[in-house]
C-alpha cells in the first residue's frame, strides 16, 4: 500500500470515527452521556495511578488496584486498597486530587468553566446534561451555576488550605504544609475522605482547628451548591426555595441525632473514648456524628466503635448527604419527603406539604425509587460480598457496613476494604460507580423510550400491611 493509499486510508477511519461520535451526540441521552464520561475519566485516571511514575516505589500497583482507586476518587468515595499516603508518589497523590476535583464538581461543570475561557457558546444539549449532572429543575440559568460551583468550591478550598496551612507548619514546614493543607481540603470538600495519614485524621481527634475546618468543609459541600447559591442570595429563611428549608432542616436533625447518640453510645466503650479527655470526647463525637453523611473521614478507629455506633453509621451513611451536592446516599431531601408521605398517611391522607408548600405525588414516588431501588443495590452487593470474601455469620455487619460505604460513597471501612479479593474489588468497584451516579440516573440511562399503554385497566385494591 503506497502513500496516498495510506492517506486515504487514514481519512476515510477519521471520517468513520467523527460519524460515530456524531451519532452518539445524537442518539444517546444525557443520562447514558454522563455514564459514558464518567466511565472514561475512570480509565484515564487508573492509566494513569497504574504508571511506575506514581508510585512511592517505583513499581505499577497493578491495574485492579489503580481501577479501585480511580474509581474511589473519580466517584468522591474514599475508599482505598492501598494507603494513600505511603504507596503513591506525588505525581499520583496529585492525580488522585484532580480526580477528586473533578468527581466533585461534576465533569460537565468543568467543561463549561473551559468552554466559556475559550469562548464556547453552552448549547442546548450541553444544558440538558449540565441539568442532568446538577439535580436542577430547571435548564435556566445553568451556566450561571456552574460558574457560581467552581467559585464556591475554589474560594472554600483555598480558605481551608490558607487555615490548615497555618496549623501545620510548625510540624511539617510551610511547603509540606501547604501540599497537605490541599490535599485534605479538596477532599475535605469534595466529601472523598482520601487522607495522606494512614489512620485518616486521628492525630487530631481533639484539635478544635482541624476539626471545625474539615467538618464545616464536607457539610457545606454536602449541602448541595444549588442549596449554597440560595442562601448566600436570598439571606432570609421565610425567603428561601423548599428545596433548600427541606436540606437544611434534615440536615440540622440528622447532625444533632448523630452527635447525641455516638457521644452516649461511645462513652461506654474503654477502645473508643477510654483514652480521650472529655473535651476531645465531644470532638470525637461531633466529628463521627458528621462523618457518615459522605465525608469518609474518620477521627476514632470505625473497627473498635460499638456494633450499635457502626449500625447507626450504617444509617446514616445510606441517608447522605443532600441532592446536588458532592455526597452521596439516597439523600436527606429523599428521606424527608417520604417521612412526611408516612406521617400524612397516619393522618388519613391528603395533601403532603412541607414549610407552606405543597409537595407533589411524583416527588413522593421518585423519593420511593430511589429508596427501594437502592436498598436492593446494598443488600445485593453485601449478599455477593459475603459469598466472594467468604464472611462467616458473626462479621456480616462489616460486610454490610462496607456495602453501605461503598454505595453511599461514604468512604468509611472497618477494616474490609484492605483485604478484599480480586472479585471482591471488582464488586466495590461496580458499587461506587453505580452510587456515584445514583439509580434512578442508571435507570434513566439504560431505559428504552417511554411507552405509554394503550389499555385502561379497570382499578383494585391490594391489601397493605
Amino acid at each position: 500500500m503506497n502513500r496516498n493509499e495510506n492517506r486515504m486510508h487514514s481519512r476515510s477511519l477519521f471520517t468513520m470515527l467523527v460519524a460515530i461520535v456524531n451519532r452518539l451526540k445524537t442518539r444517546t441521552s444525557p443520562p447514558q452521556l454522563i455514564l459514558m464520561i464518567f466511565f472514561c475519566l475512570i480509565w484515564v485516571g487508573a492509566l494513569l495511578l497504574m504508571l511506575p511514575y506514581s508510585s512511592s516505589s517505583g513499581q505499577s500497583i497493578g491495574l485492579l488496584n489503580a481501577l479501585f482507586t480511580a474509581t474511589s476518587a473519580i466517584c468522591v468515595n474514599g475508599l482505598v486498597v492501598v494507603d494513600t499516603g505511603s504507596v503513591f508518589s506525588t505525581f499520583g497523590q496529585i492525580v488522585i486530587m484532580i480526580l477528586i476535583q473533578v468527581g466533585g464538581l461534576g465533569f460537565m461543570t468543568v467543561g463549561v468553566m473551559v468552554a466559556i475561557m475559550i469562548g464556547k457558546r453552552i448549547g442546548l444539549r450541553q444544558r440538558l446534561i449540565i441539568q442532568q449532572a446538577t439535580h436542577s429543575t430547571s435548564s435556566q440559568g445553568l451556566v450561571k451555576l456552574s460558574i457560581y460551583m467552581v467559585l464556591i468550591a475554589f474560594a472554600f478550598e483555598a480558605l481551608a488550605t490558607l487555615v490548615l496551612t497555618l496549623r501545620w507548619q510548625a510540624d511539617m514546614g510551610w511547603g509540606q504544609a501547604a501540599y497537605y493543607a490541599l490535599f485534605h481540603s479538596i477532599s475535605a470538600f469534595n466529601n472523598a475522605g482520601f487522607a495522606l495519614w494512614s489512620d485518616s485524621l486521628s492525630p487530631f481527634v481533639g484539635d478544635p482547628v482541624v476539626n471545625i475546618t474539615v467538618i464545616l468543609l464536607f457539610i457545606i459541600g454536602g449541602l448541595g451548591y444549588i442549596v449554597v447559591v440560595d442562601v448566600f442570595r436570598k439571606r432570609s429563611w421565610r425567603k428561601l426555595s423548599l428545596h433548600a428549608k427541606v436540606v437544611l432542616f434534615g440536615s440540622g436533625i440528622l447532625f444533632a441525632v448523630g452527635f447525641c447518640l455516638i457521644y452516649l453510645l461511645e462513652s461506654w466503650n474503654p477502645a473508643t473514648f477510654g483514652s480521650l479527655s472529655a473535651g476531645e470526647r465531644i470532638w470525637a463525637a461531633l466529628f463521627q456524628g458528621a462523618t457518615p453523611r459522605s465525608s469518609g473521614f474518620n477521627t476514632i478507629d470505625i473497627g473498635s466503635m460499638l456494633a450499635a455506633s457502626q449500625f447507626l453509621i450504617i444509617i446514616l451513611m445510606f441517608i447522605g448527604a443532600a441532592s446536588g451536592g458532592t455526597g452521596g446516599g439516597i439523600k436527606v431531601n429523599t428521606v424527608f419527603v417520604l417521612v412526611l408521605a408516612t406521617i400524612n398517611t397516619f393522618r388519613g391522607g391528603g395533601q403532603i406539604h412541607a414549610f407552606e408548600r405543597k409537595i407533589a405525588f411524583e416527588t413522593v414516588m421518585r423519593a420511593l425509587s430511589v429508596v427501594i431501588s437502592s436498598l436492593a443495590v446494598v443488600l445485593l452487593v453485601s449478599l455477593l460480598l459475603t459469598i466472594s470474601e467468604g464472611m462467616l455469620e458473626e462479621h456480616f455487619l462489616e460486610v454490610l457496613f462496607e456495602a453501605t460505604s461503598a454505595f453511599s460513597t461514604t468512604g468509611l471501612s472497618m477494616g474490609l476494604t484492605s483485604d478484599l479479593s480480586p472479585l471482591g474489588k471488582i464488586i466495590v468497584t461496580i458499587t461506587m460507580y453505580a452510587g456515584r451516579l445514583g439509580p434512578l440516573t442508571l435507570a434513566f440511562a439504560l431505559a428504552q423510550k417511554k411507552r405509554s399503554s394503550k389499555i385502561g385497566y379497570p382499578e383494585d385494591h391490594i391489601l397493605i400491611g
